[in-house]
């Protein structure tokens, strides 16, 4: 379809921008706390609020921290969170055997958030870098990140947050045929309501760096993910990608990481159709938080322009730290 607009004068493309209600009725793209998912950093303890120095005003919390802010998403209509935990080093190994732990972190804080408010969806990772001596998504035999192991690995780890409660299921790690090895393991053990948001597209991205600190993996990673994280050059290869990983029984399907990849989230949404989202990542996030700390930007507009443009992209919700506050926004307008 090719836009038609009348010759100035009378076609004046101003007219719907002259008053707040006219650019509210031209508006193409909405934003609602129902976009929004929660990505939140679990820890050992009770009543801790550790903060992340590289995430100023994001906080690795205890369990009993987690369920609070469950409570608080619900009361902002913020439909679902994300887990990510900080795992004791010495509970990392090579083999990565606390990831399946059914009493490690994140199974534990699934459970607790689901007693305490049932109504919030809770997202995982899945991916074995948390848990991994060697900072790596799956598992490494002499500097090779092995494939078909980590599978292995990756399915044992979905099963138990599954039993756990968990709603949605959100394999990070980039390995192939694991959405396929996933959903089999889940239907053949009666977890068929659970949900597969994949990060189908994840680029071995330079925004990563906060994140790896506020989990603990800056300092064990050895090497980089260039063998099983895509190349920030490609574009078609998304497409592949997402297309694979939705024939192997994906749900809902993301780009990550969100700002630089928007043409990928238009790409996808419109060659599939499928629910897209987009993680705003760390670094993302770090960039608007410290520029706006610093006085150099309008933190709150900012905030709010860079997740409107993951809906003018094509993306059906964005995860993204800024979503408690950016709900309080929303709830105010």
């Amino acid at each position: 379809m090719r836009p038609i607009s009348a010759p100035t004068p009378f076609g004046r493309f101003r007219r719907l921008r002259r008053t707040p209600a006219l650019r509210s009725l031209a508006q193409e793209s909405v934003l609602t706390t129902a976009d929004l998912i929660w990505p939140v950093f679990v820890r050992d303890g009770v009543d801790v609020v550790e903060p992340i120095a590289s995430m100023p005003g994001v906080n690795r919390l205890s369990i009993d921290r987690i369920v609070r802010a469950a409570e608080e998403a619900a009361t902002l209509g913020i439909p679902a969170i994300c887990l990510f935990p900080y795992t004791d080093p010495a509970l990392k190994t090579d083999a990565c055997e606390e990831a399946w732990n059914p009493e490690n972190l994140v199974n534990r804080a699934i459970r607790a958030i689901k007693a305490a408010v049932p109504e919030v969806a809770v997202m995982t990772d899945v991916a074995l870098d948390p848990y991994n001596a060697n900072g790596h998504d799956g598992l490494v035999r002499c500097g090779i990140i092995l494939n078909d192991e980590s599978v292995e690995a990756l399915v044992r780890m979905s099963l138990a947050q599954a039993e756990a409660g968990a709603d949605i299921l959100g394999p990070s790690d980039m390995m192939d045929g694991r959405i396929g090895a996933m959903r089999g393991a889940l239907e053949a053990a009666g977890h068929r309501d659970v949900a597969i948001l994949s990060y189908a597209a994840k680029y071995a991205s330079a925004f990563y760096g906060p994140f790896r600190d506020a989990v603990g993996a800056s300092g064990v990673l050895r090497g980089d993910k260039k063998t099983y994280q895509m190349n920030p050059a490609n574009s078609d290869e998304a497409l592949r990608l997402i297309e694979r990983d939705l024939r192997e029984g994906a749900d809902m399907v993301m780009v990550k990481p969100g700002m630089p990849y928007l043409d990928i989230c238009r790409r996808v949404k419109d060659a599939f159709g499928a629910p897209t989202y987009a993680y705003q990542v760390s670094g993302e996030y770090a960039m608007i938080r410290g520029a706006a700390l610093n006085g150099w930007i309008n933190g709150e507009a900012a905030m709010m322009e860079s997740l409107m443009c993951f809906k003018r992209a094509g993306c059906d919700g964005i995860l993204t730290y800024f979503a408690p506050e950016a709900a309080r926004f929303l709830n105010l307008r």
